[in-house]
């Protein structure tokens, strides 16, 4: 509920004010719902939490590309680990996303799948160990090696492809020790969403990708 309808566009509105005072690069993805009124109240980035790997037709209950757009999106993520897909749907996902010239930031679970993932070319792969989300112990100092397999495998196949990480992101180190392992960002909903202060936490985390 910290994330949604009125309190999206106050929430992406601190995250563009730190954006603008800093100059990082931050991004918001608001519920479906909330994607017109948060595209239209701030001047960062918006993506969408999904879409389906349909095009336009029959296909009532689903999530086409084309409205996001339509609806201010400049991106997508696609197979999030709570709402995951087939890889051959991840594949005709990255394409439909491609062809509508939007931003695909895969999510992945492991480091095999991130290379998987990374071979279909998105622009983004985000390494999301499932277990960790929303928990508040970040994967890159519990699982330190889950990162750094991940940007081993994914650099075999992909050298151009932007490495995130998330789950359990909560403080500044976290961030740090992210960027350290060879990632260049972070994925992070709970840590920011649920925040006393979420403008804090957020000058927080982009303070710590300059150590």
């Amino acid at each position: 509920m910290e994330a949604t309808g009125r309190k999206a566009v106050e929430l992406a509105k601190q995250a563009e004010k730190v954006s603008k005072e800093t100059g990082a690069s931050i991004a918001a993805a608001p519920q479906f719902a909330d994607i017109t009124r948060v595209a239209e109240a701030v001047e960062i980035p918006v993506f969408a939490q999904h879409i389906d790997p349909i095009k336009p037709g029959s296909c009532t209950g689903h999530v086409l590309v084309d409205s996001i757009k339509e609806a201010g999106a400049v991106g997508t993520l696609i197979n999030h680990s709570e709402k995951q897909l087939k890889l051959v749907d991840i594949d005709t996902a990255i394409r439909l996303a491609r062809e509508k010239n939007l931003i695909s930031c895969v999510c992945a679970n492991n480091p095999s799948v991130s290379a998987a993932a990374a071979a279909l070319k998105p622009d983004i792969v985000s390494i999301e160990p499932p277990e960790l989300i929303g928990t508040g112990v970040a994967v890159s100092k519990a699982q330190p090696e889950v990162v750094t397999n991940t940007v081993k495998l994914v650099r075999e196949v992909n050298a151009e492809v932007t490495i995130l990480c998330g789950a359990g992101i909560s403080h500044g180190e976290d961030v740090a020790v992210a960027l350290r392992l060879g990632t260049q960002g972070v994925l992070v909903a709970s840590g920011i969403v649920k925040a006393k202060d979420p403008y804090s936490i957020l000058r927080e985390f982009v303070d710590a990708t300059k150590q």
